[in-house]
């Protein structure tokens, strides 16, 4: 089989990576169709993945007219190397696979998530054969459109794939007891993220100096604007393949990006989000809450005195690994669905039956959801 999967993100890079790897395993040949995007690239060359790049995100076009000229100058791209590889499959999200999978004719399998706006589901949902989310979603896409206890990041987080890499202490810099947090400031420049801010220069620096007198505190910054050198922390500049080694060893995650909120989370790390101008409700999150695994927050105070609480816990780590325990190796394991609904073509009827089970109509899960 011939399968094309678009990963225009990071994130989509770790969604995939396994699944590529046992794809290859199996004979067939696969195609990642990527952007020039922070560190995606970069990602595929470590993970060594088979991909070729269709364009460019410029990360100072934050409207949503400048991104959708962006946009239209990649699909003649995106359509060649389509035409070229000629899949039986396409796996991606947004008008990317939807683009591919008509030029191709080939199934088009959605692997979506709660993030708010229309674009991404407007432009492909028609296109689409097979859509696939978490069930703490709170969308209804259509017929075509089935869940799964579980998130997106445990395609590569389940207890089942992920292993941390023990020697991630000595990369930092750090002694084997050494508590440290990680902060995340978020660049905020993707489609969904337009208009919205995060964390303000004078939190930031407010929030490194108090989290700095009580552990050691490394700082990852999307939008490389901070200087660090007159400030208590030490940037993140470990290769971004070991980031999740470095959240699962880290005493706390903290920041205005999501992503990374809900992977510490999974981890069993403490996880807190500061939301900022985002007055979206993401099911993912509202479920993370919901176990104990993460906590959001509006205020700026509270988020930063939370965590000051988090870090003079000694039990906290404790209390994350244990509800970790208790709920994260219950999800599904998102790399054994993804293979076998690639080597399905998309068709879940002709999943084995522990996968058909572990797959509901998303109508059966939740009333539609209209409110954008």
């Amino acid at each position: 089989m011939r399968i094309l999967i678009f990963a225009n993100t990071p994130a989509h890079v770790h969604l995939y990576r396994h699944a590529v790897d046992r794809l290859e395993e199996a004979g067939h040949d696969v195609l990642v169709l990527t952007r020039e995007y922070a560190c995606t690239t970069e990602l595929l060359e470590f993970f060594g993945l088979p991909y070729r790049p269709y364009g460019e995100h410029d990360v100072a076009a934050t409207s949503k007219l400048a991104i959708g000229r962006e946009l239209g100058g990649q699909l003649g791209t995106i359509v060649r190397e389509t035409v070229r590889f000629r899949p039986d499959v396409v796996f991606g999200r947004g008008p990317y696979a939807a683009l591919a999978g008509t030029v191709s004719r080939a199934p088009t399998v959605l692997v979506l998530d709660d993030e708010p706006g229309e674009f991404n589901h407007t432009a492909s949902r028609p296109f689409a054969d097979c859509i696939l989310s978490p069930r703490v979603t709170r969308r209804e896409l259509g017929a075509d459109h089935y869940t799964f206890d579980g998130f997106k990041e445990c395609a590569y987080l389940h207890p089942a794939v992920f292993d941390v890499d023990g020697a991630v202490r000595e990369y930092l810099g750090v002694d084997p007891d050494e508590p440290y947090a990680l902060v995340r400031f978020n660049a905020l420049d993707a489609l969904h993220d337009a208009g919205l801010e995060g964390f303000t220069g004078r939190q930031r620096r407010d929030l490194i100096e108090r989290l700095s007198d009580r552990v050691t505190v490394f700082v990852s910054d999307e939008g490389n604007e901070m200087d660090l050198r007159e400030l208590p922390a030490r940037p993140y500049d470990l290769h971004p393949a070991l980031i999740h080694d470095a959240m699962a060893e880290a005493s706390l995650l903290l920041a205005d990006t999501g992503t990374m909120v809900t992977e510490a989370g999974l981890l069993g790390t403490p996880a807190l989000r500061y939301r900022g101008t985002d007055d979206h409700e993401y099911g993912e999150f509202r479920e993370l809450e919901r176990v104990g695994l993460a906590e959001q927050f509006d205020s700026y105070e509270a988020v930063r005195d939370r965590a000051l609480e988090l870090l003079a816990d000694d039990s906290a780590d404790e209390r994350w690994q244990r509800r970790r325990r208790t709920y994260v190796g219950d999800l599904v394991n998102l790399t054994e669905l993804l293979v076998e609904v690639a080597e399905a073509s998309g068709d879940l009827e002709a999943l084995d039956r522990s996968s058909r089970a572990a797959l509901r109509p998303a109508s059966a899960t939740r009333s539609p959801d209209t409110s954008g």
